[in-house]
């Protein structure tokens, strides 16, 4: 039912109107105003032609003159076009109520023989026939809004893909970094890494590719960065990574708490900064997420610095994207530590 509402909403809300449209009239007109029992019959017939000219009229505007003037923007031509028409109806109208009535040897004869009953008809009529031209502009406005949020989303989506594709070489390009510099100083833990990196590479390029995966695999993935992080200091570096709360009632948007993890790992931590140290937790309360990664800072090398700021950058996009108004996102960048907390809600 709701699809076939869906489908016909404009035929059904033009018959709406025509429906109400003839009630009120047929009850104006029978209306006892003296007294007096009207003609029911005479009523019905009145009611009947004038919806019918006036379906007529308005019809004939709103399917042909009208997009003959919204193709042409000539408002002049418009008018002169459709005058024409307009008048031979109202005439036709006025001489049938004439003739319906002619019998009837009361007030409402003489009437509809007076100069008021001509320009009231020409004014009522001219004011249907331009609400229902109206419907015509409201119709075109939902078409062109209906197309224009098909149009954004479809932006929104190609822009989500390429964000994320992105996000994918970056990770990619700094593991293999990790990589190598474990093969290359020959540490027996080179094995591992490769497993736990294709476990991660499955993830990235199967799981990832839904809108959103059960936090819990989030948090695996995570696991297993941090794992490769620490084979890779030989656990000599503090790291602490804490969740608390329920991890399988809600999903997430893949891969958004990564560059987090990454910046802290990348910008907070060396081999030869012996008090480095990263923190990093996770806290669910019902759907609220509030997740903060914090991090030491270690001195920067001017020659070998590196830009890192497509992360974080794809990230803030990604989570305008797919959480619009549903997060907020602090920054604090201290002399000796820098920290991001991430508050979310996944509902």
């Amino acid at each position: 039912m709701q699809l076939f509402i869906q489908r016909y909403r404009v035929i059904l809300l033009h018959l709406a109107f025509w429906c109400v449209y003839f009630s009120f009239f047929f009850y104006q007109i029978t209306f006892s105003r003296h007294g007096e029992e009207p003609d029911y019959g005479k009523a019905f017939a009145d009611a009947t032609v004038q919806v019918g000219i006036m379906v007529l009229a308005s019809y004939l505007n709103y399917f042909y003159f009208l997009p003959r003037f919204l193709k042409n923007k000539n408002l002049g031509r418009y008018f002169l076009e459709y005058i024409i028409p307009f008048v031979v109806l109202i005439i036709a109208l006025i001489h049938i109520k004439r003739f319906i009535y002619s019998d009837f040897d009361n007030g409402r004869h003489g009437f509809l023989y007076s100069t008021k009953f001509v320009v009231q008809t020409y004014l009522s009529s001219l004011f249907i026939v331009i609400f229902v031209g109206m419907l015509k502009f409201a119709e075109n406005w939902f078409e062109l809004e209906a197309k224009r949020k098909e149009i954004e989303n479809e932006k929104l989506t190609a822009e989500l893909r390429f964000l994320k594709a992105q996000i994918n070489p970056h990770f990619l390009f700094n593991t293999l970094n990790n990589l190598y510099y474990l093969a290359f100083t020959n540490s027996p833990n080179t094995t591992e890494v490769i497993a736990k990196l294709s476990q991660m590479m499955r993830y990235m390029i199967y799981d990832s590719n839904h809108a959103k995966v059960p936090v819990s695999k989030e948090i695996e993935y995570m696991e297993n960065y941090i794992s490769l992080e620490k084979l890779r200091l030989n656990n000599q570096i503090p790291i602490l990574f804490e969740v608390q709360g329920n991890t399988d009632r809600y999903n997430i948007v893949p891969l958004i708490f990564i560059a987090f993890l990454e910046n802290a790992f990348k910008h907070g931590v060396s081999n030869n900064a012996k008090e480095a140290w990263v923190n990093i937790s996770i806290k669910f309360e019902g759907a609220n997420c509030v997740y903060k990664v914090e991090n030491s800072k270690i001195p920067k090398n001017t020659n070998n610095e590196e830009k890192s700021g497509i992360g974080l950058q794809n990230l803030q996009r990604r989570l305008d994207l797919s959480y619009p108004e549903n997060y907020t996102l602090k920054v604090e960048d201290n002399q000796n530590s820098y920290s991001v907390t991430l508050n979310l809600n996944l509902i």
